[in-house]
C-alpha cells in the first residue's frame, strides 16, 4: 500500500513491481511516494520514501467519465522488500469477476462523517453485478467494476482514491469515484493487462 502526496491532496496506490506504484489517473500531480507507512503522520521506521521518476496515466483516461482511471508510476529507486513493503499481484486474465466476490479496499480516506485519519483502515466489500451496478451508474463500462453493497454500508471514501480493491490476495481494481454511499466504483485491472504489460516493458 502507499501513501501518494500529490500537491495539495493525497491518494492511495500500490506496488506492482520494486519501481512502479499503480493509481487512479485522477490522482495526477507532483508525487511523493510513501511505502510501508501506518500512520502517515509519524516518521514510522518502516517507511520508505520514493519520488516519481515518470507518470504513465492511461492514454484514454477521460476526467468527465472517470473512464480508463488508471495510472503507472515509474519511482526514481527501487523500494526495498520486506515484511512492510511488498508488491501486489495483478490479475492474470481479463475474465470478470463472479459477483458477491469479497475483497477488502484499503487506505487513508475519510472514515465516519467525513472525520480525517492518519492511519491506515481497511474494509471488506463484496462485487456487485454489472446490471445492478448501471442501475446507480448509467454509464460503468468493460473497464470499471462495483463493489460495495447498499445494505452493508462499507465502501471506499474520499482520500481513498487510486488504492486497490483487493480479492483472493490480487489487485483487481483501483478505487476510482462513487456517491457518499456504495457501492463504489473501480478501474477494473484485467481490463488493462495489455497496457500495463507495455507500459511496465518500457
Amino acid at each position: 500500500m502507499a501513501y501518494l502526496k500529490v500537491d495539495d491532496f493525497y491518494c492511495g496506490g500500490f506496488l506492482v513491481a520494486p519501481d512502479w506504484v499503480m493509481t487512479a489517473a485522477h490522482c495526477m500531480g507532483n508525487t511523493t511516494v510513501i511505502l510501508g507507512a501506518h500512520n502517515i503522520l509519524e516518521p514510522e521506521t518502516t517507511q520508505q520514501v520514493r519520488g516519481v521518476l515518470r507518470y504513465y496515466p492511461h492514454p484514454d483516461y477521460n476526467p468527465n467519465t472517470w473512464s480508463n482511471d488508471i495510472m503507472l508510476l515509474k519511482l526514481t529507486a527501487k523500494a526495498t522488500l520486506n515484511g512492510y513493503v511488498k508488491t501486489i499481484p495483478l490479475p492474470k486474465t481479463s475474465s470478470d469477476l463472479c459477483t458477491g466476490t469479497k475483497c477488502s479496499v484499503a487506505g487513508w480516506g475519510r472514515i465516519d462523517n467525513d472525520q480525517a485519519t492518519n492511519k491506515l483502515f481497511e474494509t471488506k466489500v463484496s462485487i456487485l453485478s454489472r446490471r445492478k451496478c448501471t442501475y446507480f451508474y448509467p454509464r460503468l463500462n468493460t473497464g470499471m467494476i462495483c463493489a460495495g453493497d447498499f445494505h452493508e454500508l462499507s465502501d471506499s471514501s474520499q482520500g481513498d482514491s487510486g488504492g486497490p480493491l483487493v480479492c483472493n490476495n490480487v489487485a483487481q481494481g483501483i478505487v476510482s469515484f462513487g456517491y457518499n454511499h456504495p457501492p463504489g466504483v473501480y478501474a477494473r485491472i484485467a481490463n488493462y493487462l495489455f497496457w500495463i504489460r507495455r507500459t511496465l516493458r518500457k
